[in-house]
C-alpha cells in the first residue's frame, strides 16, 4: 500500500459531482470476492474498548485498495498512510478545494498585515492555538514543532516530506505557543512548511529516542498519539480501529468508532459503496468506465464524488541507460545516456504515435481529461493549455529521419543490427494494465516494440533503497504512475525536475527526479521562480517552466485525474480538497438526519429514483473551526 508518489491533488476550482454516465468500453470485470460486512462488535486482541459493542449505523467504513503499513505520515510512502494517519494528526493549517489556506492548529494565520510574515520574506512566525493537547493528555508546544522538524530534516530518519522543508536555515521555540522560522533566502512559500499533508505534527515525547536510524522501530509509528478528532485504538481482523478524541479541542460525537480496511480490490470498494451499502467510503476508485458506468447506474446506496486537482498520469522515459553500470554497479545512472531517448526525434515520435484522447475515452470516462500539460493546478500556474496531436504518419517520419527503419520487414524498426525495443512498467492494475496494453500496440503501429512488466505495487513504489522494481531505481525504458503537486504552491513539484534532484546511488534514490534529466535551461527558470515573490511573475515561469518539459518531451502526460471516492448516501458533511487527504475534514463527517414524510415511510423504504436520495453535502469550511483553526489534507496515487 505504497504511496505511489501520487496523490490525489485538488485544482483551482474542484469539481465535484455525482458521476450520472461515464464513457463506455468493452470490458470483463470479476466481482467475486465478498462484500464487507460491518459488524455490530468490533473485537480487539489489544484493547477493552475496542471490544465495546457498537452499533452497526454508529461505525464508519472506510476503504482503501491497501492497507497502511505505518501511521507515520513522514515515514509513508503510500496514500493509505497518509489518510489514515490524517484521522490523527494535524497541521499548522491546511488548504481548502480552491486552495486557500485556512489554520488547524494555529490561532491564526500569518500575514505581512499582522507582522507575522517578515517584509523581506525571510522569514514567518506561527501562533499555536494555547490549549491543544495530545490525545495522551500531553500539552502540545512550540518544541513539539520543532521537533517535528529536526525530525523530517534528519538525514538518518530518511523522512520522505523532507524536501519541503529545505529551505529553512533556523527554526526557533520563541515561547510555548510561538514558533518562528527563518529562510535561507527570501521566499514566496513561507507557507509550504508544515502546512497541508506534509505537515502533521509529531509528539515530541514520544519520538525523540528515535530521531535516528531507528525511527522506523518506533513503537509511535504503530500506536500514534495525536490531536485530531479521532485517536487511534488497535489494529483488529484486520481493520484499523478509531474512537472519539475526547481531548480535541472540538470533540466529535457524529461516530462512536471508525474502521480502515485494507487490500479491497477497486471493484469490490466501489460495489460495496454503491451497490450493496456495507461500507461508507471508498477512496479514489480506479475502474474502467464500463464497470464503474453499471455500478453507478444500478448502485442505489452511494455515488461517486469526482476532484479534479492536480493529479497527472504520465509516462515517464528514462534519459539514462537502464541496462548499463558504472564502477560502482549503478544502474540507470546519468553517466550513462539512454542509446534511444538521448535523440529527441524518438521521443518525438513517441509523443505522437500515443493517443491519449482514445485512452481517455476508452478507460477513463468521465475520469480523466487527455492533457500534454505537467502542471495542471492550480489554474493561475496552468491556465494557458500545451496542445497535443495524434499522428502516425508524422511519427513514423521522425523515426525514419532518427535512422530507425524495419530492415528485415518483421513490423519493427531496427538500426545497427538493433531492434527498437522498450521496456515498459507499472504498477499491477486494472487502467494501467489496459493503458499498456493500448500504448503497447499505438507505439507498435509506428514500428516500436514494446514489452510489458507488471511490478506490485507494493514493490514499485516503495522508498526503500534495496527495492529496485521501485519508481525510483527505474530499471526500464518507460515507467508509467500518476503524481501532482500537493499544494497549490508548485515550485516543489516543479523542482523534481531539476539536475540538482536526480535520484541517484549516491542519495539512496530518494531523490524524486528519477527521469535523470537534466536542463541547465530549465534550471535557471525554476531558481528564479523559487526566489519571484510577486505572483503574477512566479505564475509565468512556471508556465514556461511547463511548456520547456513538453517542448523537450521529458515527460509525456496523458491523462489529467479526477480523484473518485465513492460515498454512501447516508453520510454528509464531508468536503474533499485536493491539497490534503481525503479525510482532512472528517470531524465534520456524519449520519444524514433521517427524512419523515407524509407518507410515514419506513427506514427500509429505498426510493424509486437513487438519485433523489441525499447527495453528498460539501461544506464549504469545516465545521471544527469556526474559531479560525480547521483540519485538510492532500496525496494520492
Amino acid at each position: 500500500m505504497f504511496f505511489s508518489w501520487c496523490t490525489s491533488l485538488l485544482q483551482h476550482r474542484p469539481k465535484q459531482t455525482r458521476m450520472a454516465s461515464l464513457m463506455a468500453v468493452t470490458v470483463v470485470i470479476a466481482g467475486c470476492q465478498q462484500p464487507i460486512q460491518p459488524s455490530s462488535v468490533t473485537e480487539s486482541p489489544n484493547s477493552d474498548e475496542a471490544e465495546e459493542v457498537v452499533d452497526a449505523p454508529d461505525v464508519l467504513t472506510l476503504i482503501y485498495s491497501r492497507s497502511p503499513a505505518t501511521l507515520n505520515p513522514h515515514l509513508a510512502t503510500g496514500f493509505q498512510d497518509f489518510e489514515a494517519a490524517r484521522i490523527i494528526y494535524e497541521p499548522l493549517a491546511s488548504y481548502g478545494p480552491d486552495g486557500e489556506l485556512i489554520p488547524i492548529l494555529a490561532d491564526e494565520l500569518p500575514s505581512v498585515d499582522n507582522g507575522d510574515v517578515s517584509t523581506d520574506g525571510l522569514s514567518v512566525t506561527w501562533r499555536l492555538q494555547e490549549t491543544l493537547r495530545w490525545s495522551d493528555g500531553e500539552p502540545l508546544t512550540a518544541a513539539d514543532v520543532v521537533f517535528t522538524y529536526e525530525f523530517i530534516i534528519n538525514p538518518t530518519v530518511a523522512a520522505v516530506t523532507a524536501q519541503y522543508y529545505q529551505d529553512i536555515e533556523t527554526m526557533e521555540a520563541v515561547d510555548e505557543h510561538t514558533v518562528k522560522i527563518t529562510f535561507k533566502q527570501p521566499t514566496a512559500s513561507w507557507q509550504t512548511p508544515f502546512t497541508g499533508l506534509n505537515g502533521l505534527i509529531l509528539p515530541e515525547h514520544l519520538f525523540k529516542e528515535f530521531n535516528n536510524r531507528q525511527a522506523r522501530e518506533a513503537p509511535a509509528n504503530f500506536q500514534p498519539v495525536g490531536t485530531g478528532p479521532y485517536r487511534y485504538l488497535t489494529e483488529a481482523n484486520g481493520r484499523l480501529l478509531f474512537a472519539p478524541n475526547e481531548l480535541h479541542r472540538q470533540p466529535v460525537k457524529n461516530f462512536k468508532r471508525i474502521e480502515i480496511v485494507g487490500n479491497v480490490p477497486p471493484y469490490v470498494a466501489a460495489r460495496d459503496v454503491l451497490r450493496d451499502g456495507t461500507a461508507d467510503f471508498a477512496h479514489n476508485i480506479q475502474l474502467e468506465s464500463a464497470a464503474l458506468i453499471d455500478l453507478v447506474q444500478t448502485g442505489e446506496t452511494g455515488s461517486l464524488v469526482l476532484t479534479f486537482g492536480s493529479q497527472v498520469e504520465r509516462i515517464m522515459l528514462n534519459f539514462a541507460d537502464p541496462n548499463k553500470e558504472t564502477e560502482a554497479k549503478e544502474r540507470a545512472s546519468k553517466e550513462f545516456p539512454h542509446p534511444v531517448f538521448k535523440d529527441l526525434k524518438v521521443r518525438q515520435a513517441i509523443d505522437y504515435g500515443i493517443d491519449r484522447q482514445a485512452i481517455v475515452e476508452q478507460l477513463y470516462g468521465d475520469l480523466g481529461k487527455p492533457t500534454s500539460q505537467l502542471l495542471v493546478a492550480p489554474e493561475l500556474s496552468a491556465d494557458e493549455p500545451i496542445p497535443f496531436e495524434h499522428d502516425v504518419e508524422t511519427a513514423k517520419k521522425l523515426l525514419d529521419e532518427a535512422g530507425w527503419v524495419d530492415s528485415d520487414g518483421d513490423g519493427y524498426r531496427d538500426r545497427n543490427n538493433q531492434r527498437l525495443q522498450l521496456v515498459f512498467q507499472t504498477s499491477i492494475g486494472t487502467i494501467r494494465q489496459a493503458t499498456q496494453a493500448m500504448v503497447q500496440e499505438q507505439l507498435g503501429e509506428i514500428g516500436i516494440d514494446v514489452l510489458i512488466e507488471r511490478v506490485r505495487a507494493e514493490d514499485f513504489f516503495s522508498a526503500d533503497p534495496d527495492q529496485t522494481n521501485s519508481i525510483n531505481h527505474f530499471y526500464a525504458d518507460i515507467q508509467e504512475y500518476a503524481i501532482g503537486n500537493d499544494i497549490p504552491d508548485p515550485t516543489i513539484y516543479m523542482g523534481w525536475w531539476t539536475c540538482d534532484n536526480i535520484a541517484a546511488m549516491a542519495n539512496n534514490w530518494q531523490k524524486p527526479n528519477n527521469a535523470r534529466y537534466c536542463n541547465p535551461e530549465y534550471d535557471k527558470l525554476w531558481e528564479a521562480a523559487r526566489k519571484e515573490r510577486d505572483s503574477d511573475k512566479r505564475n509565468e515561469l512556471f508556465r514556461q517552466m511547463d511548456q520547456i518539459l513538453a517542448d523537450d518531451i521529458a515527460v509525456l502526460p496523458i491523462v489529467h485525474r479526477a480523484l473518485s471516492n465513492a460515498v454512501s448516501y447516508r453520510i454528509t458533511g464531508y468536503t474533499f480538497t485536493p491539497w490534503d487527504a481525503s479525510t482532512w475534514d472528517i470531524a465534520n463527517w456524519q449520519l444524514v438526519e433521517p427524512v419523515e414524510n407524509e407518507a410515514e415511510t419506513t427506514s427500509d423504504e429505498v426510493p424509486a429514483d437513487a438519485s433523489q436520495r441525499s447527495e453528498p453535502q460539501n461544506n464549504p469550511e469545516p465545521t471544527e473551526e469556526t474559531n479560525g483553526s480547521d483540519n485538510q489534507p492532500a496525496a494520492d496515487e
